[in-house]
């Protein structure tokens, strides 16, 4: 493909210098928007309070308002009497009679103290004697009494330009009678996704077609951050169309992005119609992984980005680049996000050149440290943010980060929320079921995918309450148990067959598979279980004129359901996999094993609620254990 398109590609922070020496991050101006539409909004400038707040002095509880020096002395052995004015005092009407020496007003909650009063007596503490009131505690001036002007006082600033307005602060301007306010207006960002890949969701699909996912997750992104979302829906790579899309989003909003068309192939028009623009692009190309292509615009002073089309990427550099923008265009601060020290839990290769950003998930060790798992689905990838708890960057000189490096992982929204459930090693369709079971009993179950033997590494560190894993021991023929080692138990999960899938018009067997050279297979990753059934499989049926590495053994993805969508679109011919998946998939299945699924769970962690309530829903005769045979998943006594 001939290439148009000079890629220069600069440093993260040079990037980012230039561009913004090229446009205007300032905020957007004021509005005035009624109290009921004011909460998430950010001041545009300093609210006072037009009145005092309480208005008048007010009573704490029900009682009687006498003057305080007329019961000095009070106990239960020489209670004081006080003569009654005859007024009960409600709340919402102002009394009509003064406290006189030696008098009292019977007084509700809330209710405007007489003049003369300087404090109540709680009703609790009295007794009432005919036209006399009994006060057997004596009172100190302004006791169970607020003040006029004692919370808020005519005239005080009760809230600053800059305060992002939360259920607090609209209920202060309540109380001070703000019917509307003054806030900074919202930014708005327009968005437009590209490519002939590209259908929006709810249409229809077919092989080469993506869906969607960025202008949703770019518009939402927009809104979290204090902007107006502007979507102009998917444009395809037609010059025209797009140079159309981009005039209209330049008239009518304060920032331009466009989603996809960012690399420097023939077929990716955006640069092109954004080069014409004024200054037009001022960065194509950031020494960054993923995100390298990110594109750096601007028209006047106007921001324009041009983002990657893989979502990973397009989140990462729109959270780099335009999020700080949008927030200080919206009023607020471009805050530093919060960063938490953890130590690395695998071994990570990152490419030299670029400075990476590793998407990690995070776990709390015994004893309170914190653990970063790699997430590792790549740029393409739209659970891997989803599901991740930070990110760690990797210099652009570094290749290697060991395994329990220490880490500086920068967190993804607000906080690092512990999950009630941690569970990490091998991935299964029941295993989804059964965290489903529990996320419905209000349980936050995370869940890391990394293969028996890694989630066995983390059980016996104390990373994790529960390990799912299948193993067998070739000595004894036993699944799981034998592996387990001081300090973990075994909690009896359910067994699954694994087979050899193809298409459904292949139906010759496993050995005629094996020995037919031009098949393509797809393979398990490194650890699981179903990578060592793999090896074992290549192994028996290795022989003279049968290759042990069929072509496809490098392609080592992390999940069954990514195994059988790789044989169902034809990128592989064969690959193991669980009956469940296959039949979902349509796929021809031949048995190789029937396996336990268990886990592998701390001792220490075997009377945590959670765990206890796993172990309840997988005890026999439960619902769980219903749905999950209808999904073909035996119980664990079926095989040995």
């Amino acid at each position: 493909m001939k290439q148009e398109q000079f890629l220069e590609v600069l440093d993260r922070d040079e990037a980012e210098r230039r561009w913004r020496a090229a446009i205007d991050v300032v905020p957007a101006g004021a509005e005035t928007v009624p109290l009921e539409r004011a909460h998430g909004r950010v001041l545009a400038a300093d609210v006072r309070a037009g009145v005092d707040v309480p208005g008048f002095d007010r009573s704490n509880m029900d009682g009687f308002a006498v003057r305080a020096e007329d019961t000095f002395g009070a106990s239960e052995e020489e209670p004081v009497r006080l003569a009654l004015t005859g007024e009960s005092i409600p709340t919402g009407v102002a009394p009509q009679r003064e406290v006189r020496h030696g008098e009292a007003s019977a007084i509700a909650t809330g209710g405007m103290l007489p003049r003369g009063a300087d404090a109540v007596v709680p009703v609790e503490h009295t007794d009432v004697e005919g036209d006399r009131v009994v006060v057997r505690r004596a009172a100190v001036p302004g006791a169970a009494v607020s003040f006029a002007g004692t919370d808020i006082g005519a005239g005080e600033t009760v809230l600053f330009a800059g305060a992002r307005l939360t259920s607090r602060e609209t209920g202060v301007l309540a109380a001070i009678g703000a019917s509307e306010v003054a806030v900074v207006r919202r930014p708005r960002v327009a968005i437009v996704s590209t490519g002939d890949e590209i259908v929006q969701p709810g249409e229809p699909m077919r092989p080469g077609l993506v869906y969607d996912s960025n202008g949703r997750i770019l518009a939402d992104a927009v809104a979290e951050l204090g902007g107006e979302p502007w979507f102009l829906g998917a444009f395809r790579d037609d010059e025209a169309a797009l140079r159309a899309a981009l005039h209209r989003a330049l008239d009518g909003a304060d920032v331009v992005l466009l989603s996809g068309g960012t690399s420097k192939g023939e077929g990716d028009l955006n640069a092109r119609v954004v080069a014409a623009l004024d200054p037009g692009v001022v960065v194509h190309g950031v020494a960054l992984k993923p995100g390298k292509p990110i594109c750096l615009a601007a028209h006047g002073r106007k921001p324009v980005v041009i983002l990657p089309g893989f979502p990973t990427s397009a989140i990462f550099t729109f959270h780099e680049f335009v999020a700080p923008v949008i927030r200080r265009m919206a009023g607020a601060s471009a805050a530093a996000r919060e960063s938490v020290p953890a130590r690395l839990a695998l071994r990570t290769s990152s490419e030299r050149g670029r400075l990476e950003y590793l998407l990690v998930g995070l776990v709390r060790r015994e004893g309170g440290a914190l653990a970063a798992y790699p997430m590792g689905k790549g740029s393409g990838s739209v659970t891997a943010w989803s599901r991740a708890d930070g990110f760690v960057r990797i210099g652009r000189n570094t290749e290697i980060v060991d395994e329990d490096a220490p880490v500086e992982v920068t967190l993804i929204g607000q906080g690092h929320g512990v999950a009630d459930l941690v569970v990490i090693g091998s991935h299964c369709a029941g295993l989804d079921r059964i965290a489903g079971a529990l996320a419905r009993e209000g349980f936050a179950v995370k869940v890391l995918a990394v293969g028996s033997q890694g989630g066995l590494a983390a059980a016996r560190r104390g990373e994790c309450d529960a390990a799912p894993i299948h193993l067998l021991d070739p000595k004894s023929g036993r699944y799981n148990e034998p592996f387990l080692g001081e300090g973990l138990r075994l909690l009896r999960g359910y067994t699954r067959m694994q087979g050899v899938v193809t298409r459904a018009g292949e139906t010759r067997d496993t050995a005629a598979l094996l020995a037919d050279a031009s098949l393509r297979m797809v393979n398990r990753n490194r650890g699981s279980g179903t990578r060592v059934l793999i090896d074992e499989l290549l192994a028996t049926h290795g022989r003279e004129g049968c290759a042990q590495r069929p072509p496809g053994f490098a392609y080592e993805p992390r999940s069954h359901y990514a195994v059988a969508a790789a044989v169902a679109q034809g990128r592989a011919d064969w690959g193991v996999t669980i009956e469940t998946v296959a039949a979902q998939a349509g796929l021809h299945f031949r048995p190789l094993r029937a396996e336990h699924y268990d886990f592998a769970i701390p001792a220490a962690r075997w009377e945590r609620p959670a765990v206890a309530a796993l172990r309840r829903l997988l005890a026999p005769g439960s619902a769980l254990r219903a749905e999950l045979r209808e999904l073909g998943f035996g119980p664990p006594e079926a095989t040995t």
